[in-house]
């Protein structure tokens, strides 16, 4: 959690709303989550996020996708890719996703996030209950196979540096709530699994 002493903002209040956060989802019908997708490059985060939002919306529920790279052309184009800058990265994408969160959104977030104390930390922020990590699991044979940006081609061959999975580290979840081998599941049965969770949890309820 951030010091208070390292806060260079002072004087501040926060603003609550006379609307709560169940008055929000009860108007939307479902509970505001947070589902964080984890996993390397070409395991499939923006394509089962993106499939599980369609089906969310065309059910009537409220969900949106925070994507890695979509993030990176706006809020942090500042950022790069040392240790540093990804803990960053996560921290600023937490904070906007707990404000989706507590304002009753089913939200996606579909970042690699390397770094298990990153993760933690997010879910530490969050409410009980809110944070649902989703492991994406692929055999990095596959993953170079799939290689839709051929990023893993250009870090081999060193063209990019710090690159997760080849030459920057990724610490795989220890205990998810989810855990989706996408090498061996289809999308389809990957967006099923994470809707029955969805529904067994009570945050949709069809």
């Amino acid at each position: 959690m951030e010091n208070d002493d390292m806060k260079k903002s002072r004087n501040i209040t926060w603003s609550r709303s006379f609307v709560t956060r169940e008055d929000k989802e009860n108007i939307l019908g479902q509970k505001g989550a947070l589902i964080w997708f984890t996993g390397l490059s070409a395991s499939g985060k923006s394509a089962i996020s993106h499939a599980l939002e369609n089906k969310l919306c065309a059910s009537g529920y409220f969900a949106v996708v925070l994507d890695g790279d979509n993030i990176r052309h706006g809020l942090n184009k500042d950022l790069g890719f040392s240790p540093e800058d990804r803990d960053e990265n996560i921290r600023r994408i937490g904070e906007v996703s707990k404000l989706f969160t507590e304002n009753g959104v089913i939200t996606m977030s579909a970042f690699i996030s390397p770094y298990r104390a990153d993760r933690d930390r997010v879910r530490a922020n969050l409410a009980a209950g809110d944070f649902i990590e989703i492991y994406l699991k692929c055999p990095m044979d596959e993953l170079k196979r799939r290689d839709p940006k051929g990023l893993y081609k250009k870090a081999l061959e060193g063209s990019i540096q710090e690159f997760t999975g080849v030459s920057a580290p990724y610490e795989a979840p220890l205990s998810p709530e989810i855990t989706l081998d996408t090498y061996e599941t289809s999308l389809d049965e990957c967006v099923e699994n994470i809707l029955d969770y969805l529904r067994s949890h009570k945050i949709i309820n069809k």
